[in-house]
């Protein structure tokens, strides 16, 4: 599999990657993140700075206009943070992942091996550093084993347990049923009335 190097996002400097990760999680979410967002809210001027906002498009945590994502906003949850980098880190360098499902868990080397493979570039390119910088800047705030939920069963499980214990049946055993109906040619609402009386008495309340 090779893709163009422009499909893995990477700033040349790549250290504004942890800058402007940092300094999102201190500041208020605007409605759109611009350049003068950028420049006099986050204070990262200069022309590095600039490719920051396409960084952030690629990786999820801005729409194409510049407005915040749902990632973007649960980056700055302290709660959250490390599993949205996670995530955000599998969207931008998805082929990487596609390649070596726990691209995330190699070590340098490898990693830049994966690139070079997945760019077709030279080992020693300046872009191949950038992106293997600009991937390890975003993975330092992920979480690298993201909480997959609760360890506890849910109710209606439990209830559903309980209900199969009740009629005999083993824990963990769900049994579904299909009931064709063939009615009668009537227009008698009462016969419908009394089939479906039978029903609820005999079938759907056992």
């Amino acid at each position: 599999m090779r893709v163009a190097e422009s499909k893995l996002p990477y700033i040349n400097a790549y250290g504004n990657v942890t800058k402007v990760l940092e300094k999102i999680q201190g500041a208020a979410t605007p409605d759109r993140f611009s350049q003068d967002f950028l420049a006099d809210t986050l204070g990262m001027k200069g022309g590095s700075s600039r490719p920051v906002t396409p960084y952030l498009k690629r990786t999820g945590f801005l729409g194409t206009d510049g407005t915040p994502t749902p990632l973007y906003k649960s980056f700055r949850n302290q709660a959250e943070a490390g599993t949205a980098a996670a995530q955000a880190l599998r969207i931008g360098y998805a082929p990487l992942f596609q390649m070596a499902e726990a691209a995330h868990t190699l070590d340098d080397a490898k990693l830049k091996g994966l690139i070079v493979q997945a760019t077709g570039l030279e080992s020693n390119s300046k872009t191949v550093g950038a992106i293997l910088g600009s991937f390890k800047a975003l993975k330092a705030f992920a979480d690298p084993n993201p909480a997959e939920g609760p360890d506890e069963t849910p109710q209606d499980e439990e209830d559903g347990r309980d209900a199969a214990r009740a009629r005999g049946l083993p824990a963990g055993l769900s049994l579904g049923y299909t009931i064709n109906l063939h009615l009668p040619a009537t227009s008698d609402v009462a016969v419908f009335n009394a089939i479906f009386k039978s029903l609820r008495e005999h079938l759907l309340t056992n």
